[in-house]
């Protein structure tokens, strides 16, 4: 076994637990998500101390889905688990972490460094002595892994780690034997804090790319720019709207880039998506001769099923750790420096007016009848003129994650979705962490969660986790009778993808909610629906709300028709 430092030798000793919360919560932690397990019982009695929240998740693959929630708000999270069966059961959810670039330090309560050793025959283990196998199935998913096995290393490896997971935006594994919780460490290092700052790139290679960028900037007849999910998840929307104000040029956004511009901008012009696209968001960014692509994340539901075209010769795309002008590619080039500097030199634009987003209800649905069935092309529209500004907007893979696409949003929206990962039961858990997190920033910010049937019934505890830490989002389930998406890939009348029908809304009170704090609602039409979104009660109650809004099973966004027909003629090719 590691031999203890010499208390006697530190300045400021403190335990190796204490000091893993304290960095924690230097970084802007304040509420730690997970479940209890007698490897991390000891660890967990620390969180208090540091002036942390332990949350206490129903099961660990929600605890991973709210920390991710929670991340994407605040712009960091804990998870904290106990070895093998508490985090293989959160091992979907850290994975769709890295596949999104989500931040989470995933704390893994180990059996003691003697236990290890020995090989002992311990419970949640295999039962052949391999104590690494666990930490070695998450190393694909995460870009640090720190095992905390000797207390002269342990403070270097959890400032690496938690620095590795806020500059790289993806999560990191920090294994915490029960031995090692107790153990003294030097404390002074907490009078320095962990430096979040990202690199520079080198200079005559940054200068060099934003000479190339602005010459053709400069040339280009009707340029455009197109943010995407990376501007968000690594922290360059202030440079972004500094070029977008600055330049004037029509900007639109990916549908995983929903949220990462203001889109009160007279200059934003909608979703683009391919085929998934309004006509003329389309047709404007089709046809431009130069994108300045930010972030792009070109996956199959991105690009409304590949049907993404605008040609790399017309493209350049800024990343974050590299630029590519059409077909060169520059390593090691990151884009917060290059946007910057592309702000500060450029000169006057030529700029082609682009179209104008808006939440008008299409003609042909404003005329339906009152107590008509609700349809999707009725409600998104609806749903932008109800939303206010700063809203946190989560939407479950599936109708709502297409729908969406057709609102504006107010000022300061953040919109939740894991469009690529697309876990189903996701968004139930990231409400939990953002209505956390909302709360925690305090304001009177509302989280509003759109959820199919379906999709709820997988995670629906969650709500239990919302109820017991007295959040107050508005959670919209649709019912339309089962997996919708799934329905329109293969399968409409498949058995497989129909559910059983709950009562959801009473799940509130089955799970224990104060009548006094909470209120449910059911909508069948659009007169109904119309009712509930003019209730300014309902509209800013500071507590729980549960809404069943009813909607036809064949009714869906038209985007979805497209990228679910995209998908099936994908998985039939052979």
């Amino acid at each position: 076994m590691a031999s203890d430092i010499r208390t006697a030798e530190l300045k400021k000793p403190i335990d190796v637990a204490e000091y893993l919360f304290r960095r924690l919560h230097q970084v802007g932690v304040r509420g730690v998500h997970g479940v209890p397990g007698d490897y991390n019982l000891v660890a967990l009695d620390y969180i208090p101390k540091v002036g942390l929240n332990w949350i206490g998740n129903t099961n660990e693959l929600n605890a991973g889905y709210a920390a991710d929630g929670y991340a994407r708000v605040k712009g960091i999270s804990a998870v904290v688990t106990t070895f093998g069966v508490g985090e293989l059961s959160l091992v979907n959810a850290i994975a769709g972490a890295y596949s999104e670039f989500v931040p989470i330090v995933h704390i893994v309560g180990t059996p003691s460094t003697i236990s290890q050793r020995d090989g002992m025959l311990l419970h949640h283990t295999l039962g052949n002595g391999n104590f690494n196998v666990f930490a070695d199935m998450s190393r694909e998913i995460t870009c640090a892994l720190a095992k905390l096995n000797d207390p002269h290393e342990a403070a270097t490896l959890i400032d690496h780690a938690i620095r590795e997971c806020w500059i790289k935006s993806r999560p990191v594994y920090i294994a915490l034997p029960t031995d090692m919780v107790r153990k003294k460490i030097e404390g002074q290092r907490l009078e320095t804090p962990i430096d979040l700052s990202f690199p520079e790139n080198e200079t005559e290679k940054e200068d060099y790319v934003v000479d190339v960028v602005l010459k053709l900037l400069h040339a280009a007849k009707n340029p455009t720019i197109l943010v995407d999910a990376c501007a968000i998840r690594h922290r360059v929307l202030d440079e972004v709207h500094e070029l977008i104000e600055k330049s004037g040029l029509p900007t639109f956004v990916a549908p995983m880039g929903k949220g990462a511009v203001d889109e009160t901008l007279s200059t934003y012009g909608g979703v683009y998506a391919g085929d998934g696209s309004h006509r003329g968001v389309r047709e404007r960014v089709e046809s431009s001769d130069l994108v300045l692509s930010i972030g792009a994340i070109k996956s199959d539901f991105n690009t409304a099923g590949f049907t993404y075209r605008v040609s790399q010769l017309s493209t350049i795309d800024f990343h974050s750790e590299y630029i590519r002008v059409r077909y060169s590619e520059y390593p090691g080039v990151r884009m917060q420096g290059v946007l910057k500097k592309v702000v500060a030199k450029m000169e006057k634009l030529n700029v082609q007016p682009g179209p104008e987003a808006s939440n008008e209800i299409a003609e042909e649905d404003q005329h339906i009848s009152k107590r008509q069935v609700i349809t999707h092309a009725w409600l998104w529209p609806r749903v932008g003129q109800w939303l206010m500004p700063n809203d946190i907007v989560i939407t479950e893979t599936g109708t709502a994650n297409f729908g969406i696409w057709e609102t504006r949003f107010p000022k300061g929206v953040i919109a939740l979705s894991q469009v690529l990962w697309g876990s189903i039961g996701y968004s139930v858990g990231a409400c939990q962490g953002a209505a956390l997190a909302a709360k925690e920033t305090g304001g009177d910010r509302r989280t509003i969660l759109f959820v199919g049937d379906g999709s709820f019934e997988l995670t629906a505890q969650e709500v239990s986790t919302m109820i017991r830490q007295d959040l107050n989002p508005i959670i919209f389930v649709i019912c339309n009778e089962g997996y919708t998406i799934e329905r329109l890939i293969h399968g409409m009348d498949a058995s497989y993808n129909d559910i059983q029908q709950w009562k959801y809304k009473d799940l509130i009170a089955v799970f224990g909610a104060d009548p006094k704090k909470s209120k449910t609602f059911q909508v069948r039409t659009t007169q109904e629906a119309e009712d509930l979104f003019n209730d300014k009660e309902f509209s800013s109650a500071p507590f729980l709300q549960f809404v069943e809004i009813y909607m036809p099973k064949e009714d869906v966004p038209k985007a979805l028709k497209l990228t679910a027909a995209a998908s099936a003629a994908l998985n039939a090719k052979e």
